[in-house]
């Protein structure tokens, strides 16, 4: 048994005599711990030379860059990924953690299980750092830690080499340039950003039951703002509408008259649906008691929003969900971009300028020489790209084109096709809708109701990456059907 045979190794007579201490080892585990940055370059990180083995960079760890790293065969390369989490968050779900539907560990997976190699194989890493810069003739990148708080040590910088390097990157919100946005609107993007609206909310709620608040302070601290009526916005909606529903008006009694759901949006919500499907969507938010308003946010202030036709609208929380563009890193590269901004692919997802160079997701686009049509910012066209490009990786991995410079001439195959595969939304009361037409103009099943809830709930059970969080998120919907939402502000 394994037991016994650890305590084989502890008893006296297997434990090896005691090593001398070394100034040299002591050295090292000053320097390991030493707060000045780095001058050694870290080990493993130099071009490859031959008898190791070839090393594919990803940059980021969202939806097609972990989709990439699950599917490369570590027999083949090393993996080195780099990025400011160590995790990849499942976004469809992220608005259920809000309002506590979910716990935030149920939509997030972290990296070394999505691809264990990074863990267990000695040329694989993961490093949480920002890609700085990249070096394409030199096949190099550079990378900055993470720092996180005031009382911690200098970013350490440095220089991984690679083979291979793949792009995904992914994308930053979109604010339009609109003042007062970033200062005091939440987006709805990663974990982080699911817990500082849950905090905010809560925070509010007991706030507004604080003796000696007028009725006209409370309106304003539970007047929830959403602007965007995209699927992210609307689900948002929905889920708060349900926490007040069923957990506000039970434990919040003496402040369940005051609180508003307001969702702005410029023309149509749920724009890319079907048009039926738009219009019983807006029908059953505002049956919910949901505000939707038509307009353009002209300028945001601590606690007023301000539209173009002159509006004023106070909030007490604001989230922002209007669009996704390219990051700033993404706009520095000087590669040629899509329409749009977007790092330029061709058909095989290559960067045409940069040899061994790849895109994939949010970031990348189709130049216009392809003639090809840009892809949605979805997680499904990032998810797609990632498995067709871990697939011609290992291809070339096993044609001999692994190397640097070495896969010129190779046979790539066939390029990338996207399908769409259909989109879902929920709207809060169990209701749903699903829309399986690969676009909007092709004809194909709709559905809205309490049945779309439920494929809408099956699906994304079985698109959750691990066994582990897909228990979590089953275990998480029971106990909120049974006992209701956690409301701890924690």
């Amino acid at each position: 048994m394994a037991w016994f045979r650890n305590l084989r190794q502890l008893s006296p007579t297997t434990i090896p005599p005691p090593l001398k201490s070394t100034t040299p080892s002591f050295t090292f585990l000053l320097s390991h711990f030493s707060s000045q940055p780095m001058e050694v370059p870290p080990p493993g990180l130099s071009p490859t030379v031959p008898g190791q083995k070839p090393r594919v960079v990803v940059l980021g760890s969202g939806w097609g860059g972990c989709r990439l790293m699950k599917g490369l065969d570590t027999t083949i390369y090393d993996v080195v990924c780099v990025s400011p989490r160590n995790h990849m968050v499942f976004t469809p779900l992220l608005a259920s953690t809000c309002v506590g539907t979910l716990e935030f560990r149920s939509v997030a997976e972290p990296i070394v299980r999505i691809q264990p190699a990074i863990s267990r194989e000695p040329g694989s890493y993961f490093f949480l750092a920002n890609c700085t810069g990249v070096n394409p003739e030199e096949h190099t990148v550079q990378c900055e830690t993470v720092t996180d708080g005031l009382n911690t040590s200098e970013p350490r910088r440095f220089k991984i080499s690679y083979d291979k390097l793949i792009i995904a990157l992914g994308s930053q919100p979109l604010t339009f340039g609109i003042h007062g946005v970033k200062e005091h609107a939440f987006f709805l993007r990663e974990v982080s950003h699911a817990q500082e609206i849950r905090r905010k909310l809560l925070l509010n709620l007991m706030l507004s039951d604080v003796p000696g608040i007028s009725v006209q302070e409370k309106r304003r601290l539970l007047h929830c703002v959403v602007v965007g009526g995209g699927p992210t916005g609307v689900e948002f909606s929905g889920e708060l509408y349900d926490f007040i529903i069923k957990d506000v008006s039970q434990r919040y009694t003496h402040v369940k008259d005051c609180i508003q759901v307001t969702l702005i949006e410029a023309n149509e919500i749920l724009s890319s649906f079907d048009a039926r499907l738009q219009r019983y969507a807006t029908n059953q938010l505002t049956k919910s008691g949901v505000q939707i308003i038509r307009g353009i946010v002209k300028d945001v202030k601590p606690q007023t929003i301000f539209l173009k036709d002159g509006s004023e609208i106070p909030y007490g929380l604001l989230v922002w969900s209007t669009g996704v563009g390219p990051s700033p890193f993404v706009n520095s590269l000087e590669v040629p971009k899509s329409p749009g901004g977007r790092i330029g692919i061709d058909e095989w997802l290559r960067v045409p300028s940069a040899e061994d160079v790849f895109a994939i997701g949010d970031c990348s686009g189709f130049l216009e020489s392809t003639g090809k049509q840009i892809l949605p910012a979805l997680a499904q066209v990032a998810e797609r790209q990632g498995k067709y490009l871990a697939t011609l990786l290992n291809k070339v991995g096993k044609e001999g084109g692994a190397r640097a410079g070495s896969a010129k001439d190779l046979d790539l195959g066939e390029p990338f096709v996207y399908k769409h595969l259909g989109s879902m939304a929920t709207i809060g009361r169990y209701k749903a809708l699903v829309d399986l037409r690969q676009s909007k103009a092709a004809k194909g099943l709709s559905m809205a109701g309490f049945v779309s809830w439920f494929v809408w709930r099956s699906a994304y059970l079985t698109r959750v990456i691990s066994w582990r969080n897909r228990l979590y998120v089953a275990v998480n919907w029971a106990t909120t059907f049974i006992f209701g939402r956690d409301i701890s502000r924690i």
